[in-house]
């Protein structure tokens, strides 16, 4: 036989092994694939491929722990705009009324679709194309109003103030949030970042932890420190988490040395440590948190409360210590999967466990006597009171009134430690 054909006989055989070999060591894949399609041909109730491979995989996830999830193909958009704090729709900030029920405008968001063709804060949304709104859920509502860039959608909207209402016409484009946010806005949109223009004292709120986060946050705080600030409440209330990296990297600018944050996985530890490069000067802190702060936003709180860089005002955190990874399945959805812990600098593990109880160490708690409980009532009042005094206002809008502020307990709270700092530094 010539040796070229010994040659190719040998490389068949070599690769017909290892494609073998492979074959052997995923028997679970081959069953599971084998068992899809008896269900899907031989079941009485017929159910397509897709999901019968969706359930699945949910049950699978389901097994783990409560932050491992699987997102279908159908839902990763929406997913992915969650993560990202992007999205493909009208532009605007909606609630629903607590009082009423009602479907309200909170604020048009600066440049995008819905402030260019005029939805004005305060705005009732009767219908959304040919559908009423009365007795809609707000994520159906959102959902509704997004869609693929360039379709449109038309809003049948009630003013303030007026009888009649009219319908209004919104081309679908990318709305980037500001994942960054002062107290309140100019008329051009613009964020004010100081809470007032006496006291310099600066507030700045992290809605959520994006890969832009980091650089939103530096811009703001250069601004205020530009301003004269002399000490920043960093609101952290509702913050579900996001990005390890970007919390990481906000810590770094607060901190020139020291822990941040511990990770660790089945085999590994890997600390996160701040560095000199790029650290703020130092500032008297409050941080703001509740029982909706959880992942990234308590590794900031936790890790500037260990390091003394600032107090914590407000309610105890949510208690998610854990890190997930986001692994795309070749076009039929991800797994957001649990793949380590996070340990606070202290040493402290943040994760409550499902059988933790309420003295048990989890969570990040306020600092003693900075402990400020809010009713989820007083909650929902004070978000939708204060979204609607941030919305941009027109040339014919009126001032907010001033002398009647929904009281902030928690914000009160943590502007009163600054003003005891500042002035104590004064006296120095």
């Amino acid at each position: 036989m010539p040796r070229r054909n010994v040659f190719w006989l040998i490389l068949v055989a070599a690769v017909s092994l290892a494609c073998y070999r492979q074959a052997q060591s995923n028997r679970y894949g081959r069953v599971f694939g084998d068992t899809l399609e008896v269900v899907h041909t031989r079941a009485l109730k017929e159910v397509d491929r897709d999901t019968l491979f969706d359930a699945a995989m949910r049950g699978m996830m389901e097994e783990l722990d409560e932050h491992s999830h699987f997102t279908s193909a159908k839902q990763l958009q929406s997913f992915e705009e969650t993560i990202n704090h992007e999205f493909v729709g009208v532009g605007m900030e909606v609630t629903m009324d607590p009082k009423t029920g009602h479907l309200v405008v909170i604020s048009p968001i600066p440049g995008t679709p819905a402030a260019k063709e005029g939805i004005l804060a305060g705005d009732r949304i009767l219908r959304i194309d040919d559908q009423s709104t009365d007795g809609i859920s707000l994520m159906d509502a959102v959902k509704k109003m997004r869609g693929k860039p360039g379709t449109p959608v038309v809003l049948t909207v009630r003013h303030e103030g007026e009888e009649e209402p009219i319908d209004i016409k919104i081309i679908r484009a990318a709305v980037h949030e500001d994942t960054v946010q002062g107290d309140r806005r100019d008329p051009d949109g613009k964020w004010y970042y100081l809470l007032d223009d006496t006291d310099k004292i600066g507030y700045l709120r992290i809605t959520g932890f994006a890969d832009r986060t980091p650089r939103q946050f530096e811009v703001a705080l250069r601004e205020l420190l530009d301003d004269g600030m002399r000490g920043l409440v960093l609101d952290l209330r509702g913050n579900s988490g996001g990005r390890l990296q970007a919390a990481t990297e906000i810590c770094d600018m607060l901190l020139d040395s020291g822990l941040i944050v511990t990770i660790r996985d089945r085999d590994t530890d890997t600390d996160f440590e701040a560095t000199p490069e790029g650290t703020f000067p130092n500032f008297p802190m409050a941080v703001l948190v509740n029982g909706n702060s959880a992942s990234a936003s308590e590794i900031v709180a936790a890790c500037l409360q260990d390091h003394d860089r600032a107090i914590v005002v407000g309610q105890r955190t949510y208690g998610k210590g854990t890190v997930q990874e986001i692994i795309y399945l070749s076009g039929k959805g991800a797994m957001q999967l649990t793949i380590a812990g996070y340990w606070r600098p202290s040493g402290e593990n943040i994760h409550r466990d499902p059988k933790s109880k309420d003295e048990d160490p989890w969570g990040v708690k306020p600092d003693p006597g900075y402990e400020v409980e809010l009713e989820e009532e007083q909650l929902a009042e004070l978000r939708l009171w204060k979204m609607r005094r941030n919305r941009v206002k027109t040339a014919d809008d009126a001032e907010p009134a001033k002398d009647d502020p929904r009281p902030d307990p928690q914000l009160a709270k943590a502007v009163e430690y600054l003003n005891k700092e500042i002035k104590a530094e004064s006296t120095e």
